[in-house]
C-alpha cells in the first residue's frame, strides 16, 4: 500500500496520509488489553480474597459484596482484551466495543475506588487515554493497516 493516496472531492484533489497519531491507536490497543489484564487480577483478588481491601462491602460506593465486583471486573477484563485484539485488527466494532468498555470500566472503578484507590485512578486515568485514543485517531488504523 502506498504511504499517500489522492481522492477527488468537489473537483479539488486532497491528500490522505498516515500520520504519527496511528501510534496512538496501537497505544490504546495494547493498553485496552493491558487494563483488561489488571481488571483480571483485581477480579482475581476480590474473588478469592475480600480481606485484602481497605473497606468492607459496606463501605463501598454501592453495597454488593465482593464476589460479586470480582466477577464484574473478570467479565470487563476479558471484553477489554478481545476489544484490544480487535482493535489491532483495525475492526470498527472494536472501535466500539473499546470505547464502551474504557467507560465502563471507569466508571465500576469509580464505584470501586473507596476500596483500594491508587489502583482505581490508575485504572480510571488509563481509561480516559484509551477512549481519547480511539475516538480522535480510530479511523486512521482501519483505513492504514487492514
Amino acid at each position: 500500500m502506498t504511504e499517500t493516496s489522492h481522492s477527488r472531492t468537489q473537483g479539488a484533489y486532497t491528500e490522505d496520509r498516515t500520520t504519527g497519531w496511528v501510534g496512538w491507536i496501537f497505544f490504546a490497543a495494547v493498553m485496552l488489553m493491558l487494563m483488561g489484564g489488571f481488571q483480571i487480577i483485581q477480579a482475581l483478588v476480590a474473588l478469592f480474597d475480600d480481606g485484602f481491601y481497605l473497606v468492607r462491602e459496606n463501605g463501598l460506593v454501592v453495597d454488593v459484596d465482593y464476589n460479586l465486583w470480582g466477577w464484574v471486573h473478570l467479565v470487563i477484563g476479558i471484553v477489554a482484551v478481545l476489544g484490544g485484539v480487535g482493535l489491532l485488527a483495525g475492526n470498527m466494532a472494536a472501535r466500539i466495543l473499546g470505547v464502551g468498555v474504557a467507560f465502563l470500566s471507569a466508571l465500576v472503578n469509580l464505584a470501586f475506588i473507596s476500596a483500594y484507590p491508587v489502583w482505581s485512578t490508575i485504572i480510571i486515568v488509563l481509561d480516559v487515554i484509551v477512549i481519547f485514543a480511539i475516538v480522535v485517531h480510530g479511523r486512521e488504523l482501519k483505513d492504514d493497516y487492514r
